[in-house]
């Protein structure tokens, strides 16, 4: 089996290095990662300017680009054969409900989704977590069983586990994305040289975070497993829009 590693916290965030080690035992893996920190890199693409490409001394490979710059590149010209399963994370931090629209994590997998490879994003529950060994070991075990039993269809799962040791958790469930709150405004503050500057406010908390949502599952120490989709059309709203386009 071979597997695309990728991630949007760095090459050398803990998570993606704890990730390849577990995963060793069972594949071929290669890892292509942003060479700094991209979260909130959504599933943007480098277009403006030509991207570069290095080499790690642990051999990992990353990229003057976004987390969708590395997987497009790993899979449309620097790994010779398709990868089997692309795996995204581990990130620090969740990105359970609206989150999965910002997140680099999630991006990286669904452009592996994108092309019909089954596709796995992996998240702590929280930042600055401490039991990345225990997501490392779920994810091996959903690798296992994705091979004995496969997918009915293409897949993207949004995968978010407590940061618990490993003993402490309470299963594994399918979940939906909740929602959030609105985000806190934005931090205005002046610079030494009298420059008005901003930082983005803190994320929301749950607004939908009832039973089977993710934010409920990972509140109870369950690993969330959402499958989650690109086709943004609000399929239910099509009759009403063509209603009020003819009227």
């Amino acid at each position: 089996m071979k597997i695309l590693l990728s991630n949007d916290d760095g090459y050398s965030a803990p998570g993606l290095s704890i990730l390849a080690s577990h995963l060793a035992k069972l594949a071929e893996i290669t890892v292509v990662a942003p060479e700094r920190n991209r979260s909130g890199a959504s599933n943007s693409l480098t277009l403006d300017r030509p991207l570069s490409v290095k080499k790690a001394s642990n051999g990992f490979f990353y990229v003057n680009g976004t987390p969708t710059d590395c997987v497009h590149l790993a899979l449309t010209g620097l790994m010779d054969t398709a990868p089997d399963m692309v795996i995204s994370g581990i990130n620090d931090g969740a990105n359970m409900g609206d989150d999965t629209i910002y997140s680099g994590t999630v991006a990286a997998a669904m452009e592996g989704y994108l092309l019909d490879i089954p596709s796995f994003a992996i998240s702590m529950s929280q930042h600055n977590a401490t039991h990345f060994d225990t997501a490392a070991r779920v994810v091996v075990e959903l690798v296992q069983h994705y091979l004995k039993t496969g997918f009915a269809s293409p897949t993207l799962l949004n995968i978010n586990v407590p940061d618990v040791p490993y003993d402490q958790l309470k299963g594994r469930v399918i979940t939906r994305l909740g929602k959030r709150h609105k985000a806190d405004p934005v931090m205005q503050l002046t610079t030494p040289r009298g420059e008005t500057v901003y930082w983005v406010g803190a994320a929301g908390q749950a607004n939908d975070g009832g039973e089977g949502t993710d934010f409920y599952a990972v509140a109870h120490k369950q690993v969330s497993i959402s499958p989650i989709q690109v086709d943004l059309t609000k399929h239910t709203q099509l009759a009403e829009m063509q209603s009020w386009l003819t009227e």
